[in-house]
């Protein structure tokens, strides 16, 4: 276990060197390199469910389309935030958030879904959500206390792509 500094001079000293840095001092023991490439993929896995949710919300059709329109509405919405709060993290980092369409679906981890009805949208949207959930706890494990910062944001993200799921499986649940 890490000793604390008490000796505030000490504490002082090392904000002043490397001030450039902004953010990351000498206490961040993540792998900053592999912690931006990850973090694109994460953005990538973001901007694709935006735009699965998207089409799903606008070609949702049927009789219990309406509810599962909103849903898709309202997650989508969700994901696009989860990007923007990603895509800062990347920058805070000073890293270059990777917003290139070209060959975004095979920097995300989930993939991008065209389905017709409404029961495999919503089928496709929750395989999407458990890709999501099982990446994001792997990044969580995997970055521990090297970079608490981006780990409580992903937890963050992680809780709300759980919420996700759990809303798929009832919309899922109430077409059966």
């Amino acid at each position: 276990m890490a000793e604390f500094v008490t000796d505030i001079e000490t504490i002082r000293r090392r904000a002043r060197e490397n001030i450039e840095r902004g953010p990351i001092t000498e206490t961040y023991k993540a792998d900053r390199g592999r912690v931006l490439e990850i973090l694109n993929t994460v953005l990538a896995t973001e901007l694709v469910c935006v735009l699965r949710y998207k089409r799903h919300y606008f070609t949702a059709s049927g009789l219990n389309a309406g509810p599962a329109a909103a849903e898709f509405l309202q997650h989508a919405m969700e994901e696009q935030a989860h990007a923007d709060e990603v895509a800062m993290r990347i920058v805070q980092l000073q890293g270059s958030p990777n917003f290139d369409p070209e060959g975004l679906a095979t920097r995300s981890h989930a993939e991008y879904d065209a389905s017709e009805s409404l029961a495999d949208m919503i089928r496709e949207d929750l395989v999407a959500e458990r890709i999501a959930i099982q990446s994001y706890q792997e990044i969580a494990r995997w970055l521990g206390d090297k970079d608490p910062t981006t780990r409580t944001m992903v937890e963050r993200i992680l809780a709300v792509e759980e919420e996700h799921a759990d809303d798929l499986l009832s919309l899922l649940e109430d077409l059966a």
